[in-house]
């Protein structure tokens, strides 16, 4: 699991952006970006152990941190991140436990509730019942969107019985864990994109998260799901490019 150069950089002391993509995506997921990002951007992309999904073994070993821990800080090192769904709650994750340092980060379709009381018996019958949904979301956005939507059905309950149920708890692991983040120490700018129709994570799961964050800033993605990179990728790229833009000061930059 090696960051590979995505799309180099035509600019001296260009941003160096690592991409982690989610659950069961591949890291063509952010072709759209790539192709929209100015040249000060210098753009990485890593495959993680859930991406596909060829094997649930990932899921089998209880930390799954890690694996965004050690992309992150792989060389070359990264002034920045763009993480989606899952693994946008990782990288949260490690920022408020100080596994990883803060630095400015794009955390789009994140989940996030601040109370224990926000979980209910409902919340859990709505993401295990209804998984295989965002799996077809996706399919229907990206390079399955040629097929049939019964295909595209039965692809879906694929990749979920392919994530099966270890994969689902610890994608609900990470989702319980997230009223109890101190995101205090968060202090790097942090901008969190959500989608106003997205079916997995709640746009009011956007804005508690950015309104907890020392400086976290909301940005709602009108007529979008779950895949805003897929879905809206002239806004999203925008978003994403105008935010680095404002964020990447010299003294926010990892690099020494």
């Amino acid at each position: 699991m090696v960051p590979l150069l995505r799309r180099p950089s035509t600019s001296e002391g260009a941003t160096r952006v690592l991409l982690l993509h989610g659950l069961g995506c591949k890291t063509t997921v952010w072709d759209s970006l790539v192709d929209r990002m100015p040249p000060t951007a210098e753009l990485w992309e890593v495959e993680l152990p859930w991406h596909g999904i060829d094997s649930g073994d990932w899921s089998h070993i209880g930390d799954q941190i890690e694996p965004v821990v050690c992309a992150v800080e792989a060389q070359p090192g990264f002034d920045a991140v763009v993480a989606h769904s899952f693994s946008a709650a990782l990288l949260l994750e490690a920022y408020c436990t100080g596994k990883l340092a803060p630095r400015p980060s794009v955390l789009v379709s994140a989940f996030y509730r601040p109370r224990p009381r926000d979980f209910t018996w409902h919340t859990i019958s709505h993401y295990l019942n209804d998984f295989h949904r965002i799996f077809a979301e996706a399919l229907r956005v990206g390079e399955a969107s040629r097929y049939a939507e019964r295909q595209r059905m039965a692809l879906a309950v694929s990749i979920r019985d392919q994530v099966g149920p270890y994969g689902w708890m610890r994608f609900f692991e990470s989702y319980l864990r997230t009223p109890f983040l101190d995101l205090s120490g968060v202090t790097a700018p942090q901008l969190v994109l959500t989608g106003d129709s997205d079916i997995a994570a709640d746009p009011s799961d956007g804005r508690a998260l950015a309104d907890g964050l020392p400086d976290g800033r909301f940005e709602l993605i009108e007529q979008c799901g779950h895949f805003p990179m897929l879905e809206q990728p002239e806004f999203f790229a925008r978003a994403v490019s105008d935010f680095f833009d404002a964020a990447m000061l010299p003294t926010t930059r990892a690099r020494s």
